[in-house]
């Protein structure tokens, strides 16, 4: 049993990338099951009751023709999930500036939404080469301002751990990783889900956090709208708000990522992920890389005479001329004395 789980252990450590993939896939097809099995269900009883309702309409008013009915159905559920108001008392509700900068502030962060969409083809063509530019261009910026925070969030807690309290690297790291991601669970989700629940009264505390996920982790909206049946007003002041929480908390995303990275424990494991190719590449020496470090002592893999620019036999016939003279010297001190 020893030696399975000897060579299972090497194996194992000389192909960890190759472990982590199959594990990612297994992953990913356990997340397959797992979700047809749970929503199946429920889609099945909501289309049956839809199709009660439906039928219970039908019979009621035999004079509607069903397939007209169905195109009417049809046109008005297409306009409602494009965030079109369809009803006479939502007319107001049109794309407005903030909306549009809602809309803008969700495709450059690559969240995207299912209610804001271009509805023209003058629309679609200028958001294709608008993102083109944009969504690199948001990438970078907020990775920018993460590092920018970095300093401040990371590097001086640490140093306090670390000089200050006698903390060793790894652990003052580690403790403060544990303690940043406590922080940010609680200002970035839990706080914010407790806040919605304060606006949307209808929605229970899953349904709110569940919302924030998805923000920020620019997965998207779902299918719940914040605010979707608000007024105008109060609806552009809180598209307005949702894209500074967006922004703010991407920025304190990646500075947490970051964070993480700096690790030493969890250097190791991508290390140890990253294959034996990253471990060789980190075992070189700088003598056999052909970039070294300039601010360090030269360190020379050849003897000093061979790259001198004095030919080896007059370094020789010095050498022999000093030795003669040391020589010299020394005899006449002897005989002075």
């Amino acid at each position: 049993m020893a030696p399975f789980l000897s060579s299972l252990r090497l194996f194992i450590r000389t192909n960890a990338f190759l472990c982590l993939l199959l594990l990612y896939l297994v992953l990913v097809l356990l997340g397959a099951v797992v979700f047809s099995a749970v929503e199946r269900p429920v889609e099945e009883e909501l289309r049956a009751e839809v199709q009660q309702v439906w039928s219970s309409f039908l019979k009621e008013n035999p004079c509607v023709e069903e397939e007209k009915l169905k195109e009417v159905v049809r046109r008005m559920l297409t306009a409602h999930q494009r965030d079109v108001p369809v009803l006479k008392e939502d007319e107001e509700q049109c794309q407005g500036f903030t909306s549009s900068l809602y809309f803008v502030i969700v495709t450059l962060t690559t969240m995207g939404s299912d209610s804001s969409t271009p509805k023209s083809e003058e629309a679609k063509l200028f958001c294709i080469f608008y993102c083109t530019l944009g969504i690199p261009l948001t990438l970078f910026l907020l990775t920018v301002f993460s590092k920018l925070l970095l300093p401040i969030l990371t590097h001086a807690p640490i140093h306090v751990l670390h000089v200050l309290l006698g903390l060793p690297y790894a652990e003052a790291a580690l403790l403060h990783a544990l303690l940043l991601s406590v922080l940010v669970l609680s200002l970035l989700f839990i706080l914010p889900a407790l806040l919605v629940i304060l606006l949307e009264p209808n929605w229970s505390f899953l349904d709110a956090l569940f919302f924030c996920f998805l923000t920020l982790s620019t997965v998207g909206e779902g299918g719940d709208t914040l605010g979707r049946s608000w007024n105008p007003g109060a609806r552009e002041t809180l598209e307005l708000l949702t894209t500074c929480y967006l922004v703010v908390g991407l920025v304190v995303l990646i500075t947490f990522k970051d964070t993480v990275l700096q690790v030493p424990q969890v250097c190791s494991v991508l290390r140890l992920l990253s294959g034996p190719q990253y471990a060789e590449l980190e075992g070189l020496n700088l003598n056999e890389l052909t970039l070294s470090e300039c601010e360090d002592e030269p360190q020379y893999s050849q003897s000093i005479c061979t790259i001198s620019s004095t030919p080896l036999h007059r370094l020789n016939s010095q050498t022999e001329e000093l030795a003669a003279d040391m020589e010299l010297h020394t005899t006449r001190m002897s005989s002075d004395s």
